[in-house]
């Protein structure tokens, strides 16, 4: 069974890279891992659950996938901006999937909470993603 983790990633890296109204409120690049350093607005993934979503017919997945998106320091609407770019740019998007054929990509929730570390306000998007095996 070919995991369509990586592929559905890298297309939402591919989408965010190509948008010039995102490079205005964050880095593009969505990362892995937070940045190193004093980084502007970002984003990383985060969890993600994978689940079998066969039929008796078509080999499928259904993931749930978190984006995090951090604020600059002291900038609480960094974040929120930049998550509603990103759930514009998103939701109900269909980027190609090597491998697999995206069925759907829907946001369904945005979550925000004060990091108790850093005071920094992290929103979280949440997206479900069903796939069929190509």
């Amino acid at each position: 069974m070919s995991s369509p983790i990586l592929p559905l990633r890298a297309a939402i890296r591919a989408l965010c890279l190509a948008d010039a109204p995102l490079a205005a409120l964050m880095d593009r690049a969505i990362h892995d891992e937070a940045p190193r350093g004093g980084a502007p607005a970002h984003a990383t993934f985060g969890d993600v659950v994978l689940r079998d979503a066969s039929s008796s017919t078509e080999r499928g997945h259904e993931q749930e996938i978190a984006i995090r998106v951090w604020a600059r320091p002291g900038s609480a609407a960094s974040a929120l901006k930049a998550a509603d770019r990103l759930v514009a740019l998103l939701d109900d998007s269909s980027p190609p999937l090597p491998g697999h054929r995206l069925v759907s990509l829907t946001v369904t929730a945005i979550e925000t909470e004060r990091d108790p570390d850093s005071d920094t306000i992290l929103v979280t998007i949440r997206l479900r993603a069903v796939t069929e095996v190509a």
